[in-house]
């Protein structure tokens, strides 16, 4: 049987798209979690910079300092991401829904580290990939080379980091599991905004939860959140 492998996704980019602006790449990054008689393996990590076609705004450059001068003789976005299939079982990315505006992946399934990670470890302090890196003490496994998850906010380190995030998911959870989270919204830890801001979304009123649904909020993790946890107060859910 041909061993399952799970490639991890991180890109760097010009800007987060909205409605109103474009964004383009300007790195892309691989990590596979291979899984083989001898369990669940952690290959190198594959940067490659990529020309966005564009120039590189400022405040992009002090995310990721990648600069145009970098990216000028750089391959296409699409020459590299054409390559992305081959051999993969599974795509991951540690934000889906932002990788995946960027490359949709065809139907190779996807699965979110940053869902799963809010519905399995639902009190760690954040959900980012390098909280949750100290938070479940990936450094001090026996095959984790600090090295290659420097610097953050490079596409390399930031896949390494999340295949590791991963293989901790897959001790705790189904890979179907995952994938059927993944597509959907996200299981909130904490409420973001208003007078219970801060609070943990298990221990929000009732009626605050009634209020949200009522409202016109039109943010779908808000608003799946606010369901779940109000089927869990009335008894709903187990």
């Amino acid at each position: 049987m041909a061993d399952m492998r799970l490639r991890v996704l991180d890109v760097e980019t010009t800007g987060i798209p909205s409605e109103t602006e474009t964004h383009a790449l300007v790195e892309i990054g691989t990590c596979d979690l291979v899984q083989s008689v001898s369990g669940w393996r952690v290959e190198m990590p594959v940067a490659t910079l990529v020309n966005p076609g564009r120039l590189i705004p400022i405040e992009a450059m002090a995310v990721h300092h990648i600069r145009d001068a970098d990216v000028a003789n750089a391959p296409s976005p699409d020459r590299v991401l054409m390559t992305l299939r081959d051999g993969a079982t599974h795509f991951c990315a540690h934000n889906v829904d932002f990788e995946r505006k960027f490359y949709a992946g065809g139907d190779t399934p996807w699965i979110c580290t940053f869902k799963s990670a809010l519905r399995i470890w639902p009190d760690a302090p954040s959900h980012s990939n390098q909280v949750l890196r100290y938070f479940l003490d990936i450094d001090a496994h026996d095959d984790f080379d600090p090295a290659l998850a420097m610097p953050p906010h490079r596409a390399g380190p930031d896949a390494y980091v999340s295949a590791f995030i991963l293989r901790e998911l897959i001790d705790q959870a189904s890979i179907e599991d995952m994938v059927r989270w993944s597509s959907g919204p996200a299981l909130l830890a904490k409420v973001g905004f208003g007078k219970h801001r801060g609070m943990r979304w298990s221990e929000v009123p009732k009626d605050y939860l009634h209020w949200i649904l009522k409202s016109d909020m039109d943010d779908r993790n808000v608003r799946a959140t606010a369901k779940h946890y109000l089927k869990i107060a009335e008894g709903a859910l187990a």
